[in-house]
């Protein structure tokens, strides 16, 4: 049987392409042949996966599109043969974008226009986690389910040491570091606002760090500086590192003392997997699909109070019984997120309802 993956964008280290390729290896290891197929490829995944130009993108028996933005594939898949999954990793609300960039704006809003297109015509809409799954219930998918997201820790967990990064990192400043592209629904203003809050009224020995894409929405990153500079604080203590290799990534998070998240919209949110594979501490503000992913583990809040953040932040930087409780609490939901666990949610999902006869699980 051929199971085939359609992704408009594969780039290495990038959740939703890691999710991918997990996903076909066991489709091999179950016997099947899998494919991935994408719009635009990194130049080092070449190897791995091939261009949606390719005719063979459209043999599949089993066709899966990994859903995050608008693209050719979403139509394509409504008219392809064989059996159609749609796979939603979400799509940020327009409204985050609109004060920064008119186009980003258009593009989320045509994105989610664009996904109400399939409802009806896929065998099975599946979201990572269930806040998705909610969405595709109300844009009228019939028959809906949740997959989690794969998220490859083995990546981090078995990086090779970077000393001249880590004898930066180890200087006795506090690193609470952010993962991810600075986006406005990440919110890293308020990163900024507690970081003023952490220094006025608990310590102000800290460095943020923030690793990813800074540039994604340039007016957005402008007015983070700007802040920065409103509030007179020292700018090399918000350390900007743009996208790393994985080897630096794990630097960062070997070296970090919290991990805080204080995003409004999350479709699932692998940093903080990765945060807890890496024994942080996460510090999270409990939006959108945020308290789904942590399980009951790390500390979240709710309001968005950033004085009390300011002070669980302090404890779990200085409080060692505390922080030691709350690692031990994320280890617990970090087994959720096994490969065995998945590989189960896998088997449940594809060895039923429409695919039960088509012998896709073990």
């Amino acid at each position: 049987m051929i199971v085939n993956q359609w992704l408009p964008a594969a780039h290495r280290g990038d959740a939703v392409g890691d999710s991918a390729r997990a996903l076909a290896a066991l489709f091999r290891a179950w016997g099947h042949a899998a494919g991935i197929y994408a719009l635009s490829i990194d130049d080092d995944l070449a190897g791995e996966i091939r261009p949606w130009s390719d005719p063979a993108a459209r043999d599949g028996d089993l066709t899966i599109l990994h859903f995050a933005v608008p693209s050719p594939m979403t139509a394509a898949l409504g008219t392809q043969p064989g059996a159609r999954a749609l796979l939603y990793h979400n799509v940020t609300p327009a409204h985050f974008f609109a004060p920064f960039d008119p186009g980003l704006c258009r593009m989320a809003a045509h994105g989610r226009e664009e996904l109400a297109t399939l409802a009806g015509r896929v065998d099975l809409a599946l979201g990572v986690s269930e806040y998705n799954r909610q969405e595709l219930d109300d844009l009228g998918f019939p028959r809906t389910g949740v997959l989690p997201l794969f998220v490859d820790t083995g990546r981090l967990t078995g990086a090779r040491p970077v000393p001249a990064l880590e004898r930066l990192l180890d200087d006795g400043l506090a690193n609470i570091l952010f993962v991810g592209r600075l986006a406005p629904n990440k919110r890293i203003e308020d990163h900024i606002r507690l970081a003023e809050i952490y220094k006025r009224y608990v310590d102000a020995h800290y460095r943020f760090i923030f690793v990813g894409r800074a540039s994604a929405v340039p007016r957005y990153e402008a007015a983070i500086r700007a802040l920065v500079d409103e509030f007179r604080m020292l700018p090399e203590r918000f350390c900007f590192t743009g996208p790393v290799p994985d080897d630096e990534l794990a630097a960062y998070y070997r070296h970090a003392h919290v991990y805080v998240s204080l995003s409004e919209h999350e479709g699932f949110c692998a940093p903080l997997v990765e945060a807890m594979a890496m024994d942080v501490p996460v510090l999270a503000y409990a939006a959108a699909a945020v308290p789904e992913t942590l399980g009951g583990a790390g500390v979240s809040f709710a309001p968005k109070d950033l004085e009390v953040a300011a002070e669980l932040m302090g404890a779990m930087v200085y409080d060692e019984p505390f922080r030691q409780g709350v690692i031990a609490g994320q280890r617990r939901r970090l087994a959720d997120f096994s490969p065995g666990r998945l590989a189960a949610s896998v088997r449940a999902t594809f060895g039923s309802g429409a695919f039960a006869g088509a012998g896709l699980a073990p």
